[in-house]
C-alpha cells in the first residue's frame, strides 16, 4: 500500500514567495494515515523553501536530491533543477519518480516533476497534488481579485481546496521566503495618527 501526500499551494508577490502545504498523508485511496504530516521545508540554510507532493518515499528522494544538487551549484536554484532533470533525460538515475516538487528561493519559482520536467509558473501562482486544482483556481482568483500578501492568499487557497478535496486536510503550515516591499504602501498605524493629530493641534495653538 503506498502512503501519499497531497497538496501544495506557491504564491510569489510583492518580493515574497509562499509555499503552503496540508498535512494529510493517505494511505490507497481511502485510509488517512496521518493528518499532521510537514511537507513544507527549508533547505540550504533556510535560503530556500520546498513543498511535496506524490508519493512520500519518492518525494523524499526528490528532494535529497535536489538538495544534493544545491550544495554541488553554491545554492543556485535554476542551475540546480536543470541539472537534476538532467541525470533524468540522460537516464542517468535509474527510474521515475512518482512525485512533484515546489521549490523557490527570493528571485525564481520552480516546478519539479519526478520525470524530469522543470517549470517556471505563469504569474507567479501554481499548485500541485490531488488538490492542486482547487487550491490553483483559489489562488488565482485571490491574486487578481484582492491585496492580500502572498503568504496569505497561498494558506487561504489551501484551506478552500481542503473543503473540496478529500485528500486534502486543513492543517496548514507555510514557509516564506523574499524581502516584502509592501510596508512603503501599508496605511499608518494608529499610533502615527495619534502622533500627526498632536502635531496639528500644536500646530493651530502656534498660529
Amino acid at each position: 500500500m503506498e502512503f501519499r501526500g497531497t497538496t501544495i499551494c506557491a504564491v510569489k508577490r510583492g518580493g515574497v514567495t509562499a509555499i503552503a502545504g496540508d498535512g494529510q498523508v493517505t494511505m490507497g485511496e481511502s485510509v488517512i494515515f496521518k493528518n499532521t504530516a510537514v511537507k513544507v521545508r527549508r533547505i540550504f540554510d533556510g535560503k530556500v523553501i520546498l513543498g511535496f507532493a506524490g508519493s512520500v518515499t519518492d518525494a523524499f528522494a526528490l528532494t535529497e536530491r535536489f538538495e544534493g544538487m544545491l550544495n554541488k551549484f553554491g545554492g543556485n536554484l535554476m542551475r540546480s533543477a536543470v541539472e537534476l532533470a538532467d541525470l533524468w533525460r540522460s537516464d542517468k538515475i535509474g527510474r521515475k519518480l512518482d512525485a512533484m516538487m515546489i521549490t523557490a528561493d527570493e528571485n525564481t519559482l520552480l516546478i519539479l516533476s519526478g520525470t524530469g520536467e522543470v517549470i517556471e509558473p505563469d504569474e507567479g501562482v501554481c499548485a500541485i497534488g490531488s488538490g492542486g486544482n482547487y487550491a490553483l483556481a483559489a489562488a488565482r482568483a485571490l491574486y487578481q481579485e484582492t491585496d492580500y500578501d502572498a503568504e496569505t492568499i497561498a494558506k487561504k487557497a489551501l484551506k478552500i481546496a481542503s473543503q473540496i478535496c478529500v485528500f486534502t486536510n486543513d492543517n496548514i503550515r507555510c514557509e516564506v521566503v523574499g524581502k516584502s516591499d509592501v510596508n512603503a504602501t501599508l496605511p499608518p498605524s494608529n499610533e502615527e495618527k495619534t502622533v500627526k493629530k498632536s502635531r496639528a493641534k500644536r500646530a493651530k495653538k502656534e498660529d
